[in-house]
């Protein structure tokens, strides 16, 4: 795939400095700390100069609860690895959280939530009162997390949050998922709304969630807004093109979104640790300028993505279609600069040579399933003008209000309590710093896990 960068939108990036240091712990496959290599590289990129940079709001637990049920929200915001040991085993179990569970209990769980969900409450906002085109959350993006259930590494369903902040303002809100995992969690929250299409391409069978065939077309109102594209192993640029042009267009053309979520999961890209898809970084970002093309305003947010360097890789990647801005493919110097040695510094990667089992017909199979059941939609549904509720917490000029990340610098930083902590080390104009002992690759023990070749 060649990139079409030639259509210039207004792109607003958000981006935590504190959101890399979480840590799930020793062997855990979840590393936050690919959002930090992310932002790193995309900063040596200097990407951030086509967009603008902002630091997201910290969601509260009222903000999470329009969605999540507050006992889950309550419980998410007083346990601790040291609670949990003590006196909260009965509620681990009833929440799906603990060392039994793939959502164990970290330092910081809470706020590691509050963070990725304000960035895409923000998003969600800024483009409500087009502000932006196009919103960025690479921190995002957690798909499985149910009303009062961890799942799958999620705690917080921002994704869902965000589309409720959405259909705030738009009568209908598209939903693509290309996680090589099953959005369970969101197509759940909507199986029977018309308001909301969820369109999820998966690998499905013996795989987590396990959810996801293509018999799941959603129920009463929401019948046939569920689209399902279960897929098969080895799954290839050229098979995933096959499949997800003409389905993404005939649901343009029968639901007409006034927005889309777009969910990037990197788990479906070549050589992932969990993963079992064969997709390069332009196989993947195919998808992503495809969905960019229809003019609609979208939020992009992350997801999975467990072979660290190459989530850094595909977002910086995305990041530049995002903004129509063609970037090398030799990796520019960067804090992280060794971890992409195994690929001689390159930014793109080759396919192994792994079977593709999508044939041509089972792959037609499934897309003609799909057409046929879009067919039986009775046109894009509407709803009643209504007074908008208002945002909460926090009203958008309060989130514009807040400075670029690369126009604060010298005294205006200072007076703005934004910090540069070290000196004597040179450091991105683009990055932020919130204390005087913030500094790169330290706390939150993330840092120290870095995933080598």
């Amino acid at each position: 795939m060649s990139a079409n960068h030639s259509t210039k939108r207004r792109v607003a990036y958000f981006y935590n400095h504190d959101i890399g240091n979480y840590y799930y712990g020793p062997g855990h496959p979840m590393k936050p700390h690919r959002l930090k290599m992310t932002h790193n590289l995309l900063l040596t990129y200097g990407l951030y100069k086509k967009m603008d940079v902002f630091r997201p709001h910290w969601a509260s637990r009222e903000e999470m609860t329009k969605f999540h049920s507050q006992e889950y929200i309550d419980f998410l915001q007083k346990v601790s690895p040291e609670t949990v040991r003590r006196d909260l085993n009965e509620a681990t179990t009833k929440f799906n959280v603990g060392e039994s569970t793939d959502c164990p209990v970290f330092d910081g769980l809470f706020d590691y939530c509050s963070a990725y969900t304000g960035a895409t409450l923000d998003g969600a906002r800024m483009l409500n009162h087009n502000l932006k085109d196009i919103c960025i959350n690479w921190a995002g993006g957690l798909h499985h997390a149910k009303k009062s259930e961890a799942s799958g590494f999620c705690y917080v369903n921002d994704i869902v949050l965000g589309i409720l902040e959405l259909l705030k303002h738009h009568s209908r809100v598209l939903y693509i998922d290309i996680d090589i995992h099953h959005g369970d969690g969101v197509e759940e929250a909507f199986y029977v709304t018309d308001r909301v299409m969820t369109c999820s391409f998966h690998k499905h069978g013996d795989f987590f969630p396990g959810t996801g065939a293509q018999g799941d077309i959603g129920s009463a109102d929401g019948k046939y807004y569920s689209v399902n594209v279960p897929l098969d192993e080895g799954m290839d640029d050229d098979s995933f093109a096959y499949v997800f042009k003409p389905v993404i267009q005939s649901i343009m053309t029968r639901f007409q979104p006034g927005a889309i979520v777009l969910q990037c999961g990197a788990d479906s890209l070549t050589g992932d640790r969990l993963g079992c898809f064969n997709l390069t970084l332009k196989g993947h970002a195919n998808c992503v300028q495809f969905v960019k093309s229809f003019g609609i305003p979208v939020l992009v947010l992350g997801g999975g993505g467990y072979t660290i360097k190459n989530v850094a890789r595909l977002w910086t990647y995305e990041t530049s279609v995002l903004v129509g801005e063609e970037i090398a493919d030799t990796i520019p110097y960067n804090d992280f600069y060794e971890q992409y040695k195994m690929n001689n510094y390159k930014l793109h990667l080759t396919p192994t040579a792994q079977v593709n089992k999508n044939t041509k017909e089972r792959l037609d199979m499934v897309l003609g399933r799909v057409l046929r059941n879009l067919n039986y939609l009775r046109g894009a549904p509407s709803v009643q003008v209504q007074e908008v509720p208002p945002d909460y917490p926090e009203s958008d000029a309060s989130i514009l209000a807040r400075e670029r990340a690369d126009d604060v610098s010298g005294a205006q930083a200072v007076r703005e309590g934004i910090h540069t902590a070290d000196t004597s080390k040179k450091h991105h104009e683009a990055e932020y710093y919130d204390g005087p002992n913030d500094q790169d690759g330290e706390g939150g023990g993330g840092s120290a896990d870095v995933e080598m070749a």
